[in-house]
């Protein structure tokens, strides 16, 4: 129940009930809302509300992922770093080719205006630019990276084909020759087995007996088939590529014909004594730009390099010839 309050009336000698003028209680009033206003102000900016807390409780778990990511993104990029030094390495000391130039790997992209909009968020602005440009330069580095692979693996076709391609084996299987390879007649000056003078020998001499099977020496293509009565008598010609070719003369028969695809070791004929020949043997060349080279650099199958050296002193000894 409402109290009310009285006055003693020193006119009418007697109490009366207290009245409160209007504009009193209005500026009661007025100053119980200011104060309930300005109560309710500091609580709405002051205290957080349940949703503002578990905001900042989300945005506080945002940042620290976010530090984790950043983390992530650089390990990534030292193992790219690796994987590029490791590749720039394969570069220089594999295939001699110029490794990924350093300024091309290490540039920037683009100006700091492409990253604005990040820098409009005050709290987390810097920090989210900051992995944005390392994923950027990541992504840059990646394609870069991967161009450089894809010629690597280009080149390593290139060679792989062109070690296919070059003579690399004798023509003769050893546990076929008729006398020790060691004693076989090389390139150089030797002693014409007919014209008893000194002559160019372009090749190498393997003796065998005749029917033995004589093997392409490096993948490539049947490029000539001559049968004489004089020289080299019925001899074959492959073209190799990659400036390589490789003769092989005094054949007895011939297993191939002009514009065959050989493989290394595949059997294109047998030994005979066909042409200017004293016993039955084959006579094998290798020419490299249109020049006839020693075939002993080319002969390097099953042999170690204490036997391949003993083979190039014998083939490099002054003795006869068999055509």
């Amino acid at each position: 129940m409402r109290k009310e309050k009285f006055y003693y009336n020193d006119q009418t000698l007697r109490y009366e009930k207290l009245k409160t003028p209007l504009k009193s209680k209005l500026l009661t009033f007025a100053g119980v809302l200011a104060i309930s206003c300005l109560f309710a102000f500091g609580l709405y900016n002051f205290v957080p509300s349940p949703f503002e807390r578990a905001q900042a409780r989300e945005i506080q778990q945002l940042e620290l992922q976010h530090i984790a990511m950043n983390d992530q993104v650089e390990k990534m990029a030292k193992v790219l770093d690796n994987i590029q030094d490791r590749d720039a390495n394969v570069h220089r000391v594999v295939f001699g080719m110029d490794p990924v130039d350093n300024q091309i790997w290490n540039g920037g992209q683009g100006g700091s205006e492409k990253y604005d909009f990040i820098t409009n968020y005050k709290s987390t602005g810097e920090l989210l630019q900051s992995t944005q440009q390392k994923a950027d330069k990541l992504k840059r580095q990646l394609a870069i990276q991967s161009e450089s692979l894809d010629n690597l693996e280009a080149e390593a076709t290139l060679r792989e084909e062109k070690l296919a391609a070059m003579p690399a084996i004798k023509p003769i299987r050893e546990d076929k020759l008729k006398r020790n390879i060691r004693a076989l007649s090389g390139f150089g000056m030797r002693m014409h087995p007919i014209f008893k003078r000194k002559k160019m020998h372009r090749g190498m001499d393997f003796t065998c007996p005749k029917g033995t099977d004589i093997q392409a020496t490096g993948a490539g293509t049947i490029h000539k088939i001559i049968k004489k009565k004089s020289g080299y008598g019925t001899h074959v010609i492959i073209e190799h590529g990659y400036g390589y070719q490789s003769l092989y003369a005094h054949m007895g028969s011939v297993a191939v014909k002009k514009g065959d695809k050989v493989t290394r070791g595949q059997i294109i004929g047998t030994v005979g004594n066909t042409g200017t020949s004293t016993a039955p043997h084959l006579h094998y060349e290798v020419i490299h730009n249109g020049k006839k080279v020693n075939p002993i650099n080319y002969c390097m199958d099953g042999l170690s390099a204490k036997e391949y050296q003993a083979l190039v002193d014998a083939a490099s000894k002054i003795n006869q010839s068999f055509d």
